[in-house]
């Protein structure tokens, strides 16, 4: 299976606890920090971790920030990942470097130079987790950027990426010569023009970036609506999913599997990997405990607030006490969807689903033994529901060092996960073809 280590450079990930941690604390403005933890992920042999992001702090709940920044919601704080991503590259050596840049507020020249400078000075390493941007608080930061409707963020997206892809391709693999004793450089002949002049953008090219390592990164995405999950079909090597049960786990990588073919690829073309956050005990009670504890430390209206950024609408006047099901979204479909079948057939109040967005934004918890936690996933992966994990720490370092040194072990004794690593690129983890 394949893991991965999933971050925001913040207070918050999927847990909003994580900044409580009554037992240190987690100085997540720290360089330290994220070096920390990506050392600590290598050393678990993890294919790569990435950096969730967004570009706005959350004001849809009561139409103002004060929720969000007074309880820290998932946008409470979110520093810019990529030069966190530079500094762990000269600190790490094989584990993958993902970060999120979106489509709609940014040029494909910006984004290509970024991610051929990563995949450089990474060796190979980079990833770059794509995202159209959801809501209006993004818009308003960018001026007259229109926020567009969900199906045109899309459509400017497939733009967008037919730009970078060309921008990377625009160095052929042998252009760069280094001749010294000639004083050639490169060859002019394999530098090609761009020319793109489309709905959305023009770009002339080439890049002024030779091609890098990978030829291209590692393209993750998380569309999960009918649009998205096309959108991910088309472009992505690997794809994140959050699905609160086993069961819409099987149906997403069914669903994912259809739209592949539907875009030309083999069903498996893309990697699933399904979002979990384990709670890790030398007994279950242990383990129970330190969930119950986590758990303690979320405020639902927190959670409110994160999930009115994700779905783009205010939820403020619905009654804490009314059904879940009075909710609707322009923003973040699937998220929502998820919530709501969560509720099929149960009575679950939108402050219930504040809890469940505020402790973990729907990640599955597995909650056990390290054995305990390795046969959850073990099921997962060999039911055919999922390649791997993307795991989501309810605190930090403490979830990851828990999972490394416990569960990692029960997984590699299993051979159900490597020992060391192969290879020296984050496409050579993922054994994905190089471009």
């Amino acid at each position: 299976m394949h893991l991965c280590g999933f971050l925001i450079a913040g207070p918050v990930v999927h847990s909003h606890a994580i900044w409580r941690n009554p037992k240190h604390r987690t100085d997540f403005f720290s360089l330290g920090h994220y070096v920390g933890i990506a050392r600590l992920l290598e050393r678990g042999k993890f294919d790569f971790m990435f950096f969730a992001d967004r570009l706005a702090i959350a004001d849809r709940y009561g139409a103002s920030h004060e929720t969000g920044i007074r309880h820290a919601d998932q946008d409470a704080t979110r520093m810019d990942p990529v030069p966190i991503l530079g500094a762990i590259a000269a600190v790490t050596n094989r584990i993958g470097l993902g970060a999120t840049r979106s489509t709609t507020y940014d040029a494909p020249y910006n984004i290509a130079r970024e991610f051929a400078t990563l995949d450089h000075i990474s060796a190979g390493r980079a990833a770059w987790n794509v995202v159209t941007s959801m809501n209006d608080g993004e818009a308003l930061n960018y001026g007259d950027v229109p926020h567009l409707g969900h199906d045109d963020r899309y459509d400017r997206g497939d733009e967008f990426m037919e730009v970078a892809f060309g921008l990377w391709d625009s160095w052929d693999k042998d252009a760069l010569l280094l001749d010294r004793e000639n004083g050639i450089y490169a060859d002019p002949g394999k530098v090609h023009y761009l020319n793109h002049k489309g709905r959305w953008f023009q770009s002339r090219g080439p890049l002024n970036i030779p091609r890098s390592p990978q030829g291209r990164p590692v393209i993750i995405q998380a569309g999960s609506s009918g649009r998205g999950k096309a959108f991910a079909a088309r472009w992505s090597e690997v794809i994140f999913a959050l699905q609160p049960s086993l069961e819409r786990m099987r149906a997403f990588k069914s669903d994912v599997a259809t739209a592949l073919v539907d875009a030309g690829r083999t069903p498996d073309a893309s990697k699933v990997l399904m979002a979990i956050m384990p709670f890790i005990g030398e007994s279950r009670a242990e383990a129970e405990e330190k969930r119950d504890l986590h758990d303690s430390l979320v405020n639902p209206l927190v959670g409110l607030s994160t999930l009115a950024a994700h779905a783009n609408a205010d939820f403020s006047h619905f009654s804490l006490e009314e059904s879940v099901e009075q909710l609707q979204s322009s923003g973040s479909q699937g998220n929502l969807a998820a919530l709501k079948s969560i509720a099929a057939g149960k009575s679950i109040t939108i402050a219930d689903a504040g809890r469940i967005y505020g402790q973990g934004v729907m990640c599955p918890r597995l909650v056990g033994t390290a054995k305990d936690v390795a046969e959850q996933m073990a099921e997962i992966v060999t039911s055919g529901a999922s390649d791997g994990f993307v795991v989501s720490p309810a605190f930090l370092p403490d979830t990851f060092e828990d999972f490394v040194g416990k569960v990692v072990p029960v997984l590699q004794k299993n051979g159900l996960f490597r020992s060391e690593y192969e290879g020296g690129t984050l496409r050579s983890h993922l054994g994905l073809v190089a471009t």
